[in-house]
């Protein structure tokens, strides 16, 4: 079947990538309001732009009402944000901190998470989370109703558990991605093949 995406609805548009685009990392975002609020959301669009500089970045959208998702505005105010990685164990609060609140609810309270205070940026980081990225903003490129938010990375926080100094243990880390509609999955199949 060849589908040209100017010849359907953005749903559909969205439902294709999301659907084909998979699994895909999480970055679970915590920025700091300008009443001092902190923010927490996921969004899985989001990948390494780079290792030199380290560079995060991940896109987010608008809200119902069309005014910028509150993590957008609060890293364009702030000019920083930390992306925290999810896992089996932070999941279910992940999925809660997805909600749409009012403006000055805190999803880290609602979640039942810790924002503990980074070294480099003034938003908080998840305790919980198995690793923290403090980012500082580099640029925000929008693409039609969403923009790309980069981030240069100042300070890594990783768990002692997951982390031997050189090597990432995914058993230890069980990380998940997304998938569509509310579908999750787990890392936990893992193969390797040699390069020749």
């Amino acid at each position: 079947m060849l589908i040209s995406p100017f010849d359907i609805p953005s749903k559909d548009r969205y439902k294709i990538a999301t659907g084909t685009i998979l699994p895909r990392p999480i970055a679970w975002v915590s920025t700091l309001g300008a009443d001092g609020t902190p923010n927490l959301a996921p969004f899985s669009f989001f990948t390494v732009a780079s290792a030199d500089p380290f560079t995060l970045l991940f896109s987010c959208g608008h809200k119902p009402d069309g005014s910028k998702k509150d993590t957008w505005r609060n890293a364009e105010e702030s000019g920083e944000f930390v992306v925290n990685l999810t896992n089996q164990a932070t999941a279910e609060a992940m999925n809660v901190s997805a909600t749409t609140f009012p403006l000055g609810v805190s999803e880290f309270a609602v979640a039942g998470l810790t924002p503990v205070a980074c070294r480099t940026v003034a938003a908080p980081r998840v305790l919980e989370a198995p690793v923290s990225f403090e980012c500082k903003l580099t640029q925000i490129v929008e693409v039609g109703s969403n923009a790309v938010i980069f981030g240069a990375v100042q300070m890594i926080q990783i768990s002692d558990a997951i982390y031997d100094g050189k090597y990432v243990n995914l058993a230890a880390m069980q990380p998940i991605g997304r998938l569509a509609g509310s579908g999750y999955c787990r890392v936990t199949d893992l193969f390797e093949m040699v390069r020749g």
